[in-house]
C-alpha cells in the first residue's frame, strides 16, 4: 500500500529538478502522474522511467504562462485519468538578477509570469476538479528567498514572486478549507538541480550585499540538499499524514536560512 494509492497528481515543472523527483516519488507511493512542461524530451524521459518502474505517468506540453496551455493541459489530466487529487504548481525561473535600475520591465514580467502567475493559472484551473473529488492537495514551490532570506543580490523580480506565491497560498488556504482542499508550500533553499545554470546575474556585485560563513555554514549538510528531499517533504504534504495541515509554508533547507 502506498501513500498515495488511487490518487492523481498533475506536476507542472515536471521533467526535471524538484518536479521529476517528486513525479518519481509520488507514482513510488501509488499515485497517477501527469508530468507538465515545455521539454518533451525530458518529459517523455521521466515518464518512461515511472512506468519502467511499475508506475503510470503521463506527459503533457504546456506552458505554464499561457492561460489556454494550462487549462488545456489539466483537461488533458482529467480525462486521462478520470479526476484530479493533487496539484502541484512547482514550474518556475530565477530570471534575471540585477540592480533594481537595471533590471529591464519586460525581465521583470517574465519573472512574475512563469513564477506568480503561473501559480494562479494552476490553482484556477484545477480547483474545481479537486472541489469534484471532494478535496485534495495543493502544493506551490516557493521559495527561502522572499520569505526568510533578502540577501540574494539583484534577485527583486524573483523574490517578489516567491513573496507573492506564498501570500496567495495562504488566501486560498482558508477560502478552499471548506472544500477539504489544503493548500501550502515547500521552500526549499540550496537544492542541487539546473536552475541555478539559467539564471542570468547583472552587475549584482556593484549592489554590494555579501553574506560570508568564517567558520562555515552551521546548518545540516551546510543547507545544500537534493531534489528528493524537497520530494519527501511533498510526499508529506500531499498524504494523509498531512490531513491537518495547510496554510503553511515549510522551509527545506536544513536551517541555512535562519542565518540570514
Amino acid at each position: 500500500m502506498g501513500m498515495l494509492d488511487n490518487k492523481v497528481a498533475f506536476i507542472t515543472g515536471a521533467a526535471s529538478g524538484i518536479g521529476a523527483s517528486t513525479a518519481r516519488r509520488f507514482a513510488q507511493e501509488g499515485a497517477r502522474v501527469v508530468l507538465a512542461d515545455v521539454q518533451p524530451e525530458e518529459g517523455e524521459r521521466v515518464r518512461a522511467e515511472i512506468e519502467a518502474a511499475g508506475g503510470s505517468a503521463l506527459y503533457v506540453e504546456c506552458d505554464v504562462s499561457d492561460a489556454e496551455a494550462v487549462r488545456r493541459a489539466i483537461d488533458q489530466a482529467v480525462t486521462a485519468y478520470g479526476q484530479l487529487d493533487i496539484v502541484f504548481a512547482n514550474a518556475g525561473i530565477n530570471g534575471v538578477w540585477a540592480p533594481i535600475d537595471e533590471l529591464q520591465p519586460e525581465e521583470w514580467d517574465r519573472t512574475q509570469a512563469t513564477n506568480l502567475r503561473s501559480t494562479y493559472l494552476t490553482v484556477h484551473y484545477a480547483v474545481p476538479h479537486l472541489k469534484r473529488a471532494g478535496g485534495g492537495s495543493i502544493l506551490i514551490t516557493s521559495s527561502v528567498n522572499g520569505t526568510r532570506t533578502f540577501s540574494s543580490a539583484g534577485a527583486s523580480a524573483y523574490s517578489a514572486s516567491k513573496a507573492g506565491q506564498v501570500a496567495f497560498m495562504k488566501m486560498i488556504a482558508l477560502e478552499l478549507g471548506r472544500h477539504h482542499i489544503r493548500c501550502n508550500a515547500v521552500c526549499p533553499g540550496l537544492i542541487h538541480t539546473q536552475i541555478s545554470q539559467r539564471t542570468e546575474q547583472r552587475g549584482t556585485d556593484k549592489i554590494g550585499i555579501k553574506v560570508e560563513l568564517p567558520l562555515g555554514n552551521p546548518a545540516l549538510n551546510e543547507g545544500e540538499g537534493e531534489p528528493v528531499d524537497v520530494a519527501d517533504t511533498c510526499v508529506f504534504l500531499a498524504s494523509d499524514l498531512g490531513r491537518h495541515v495547510s496554510g503553511v509554508e515549510i522551509y527545506v533547507d536544513g536551517g541555512a536560512s535562519l542565518l540570514r
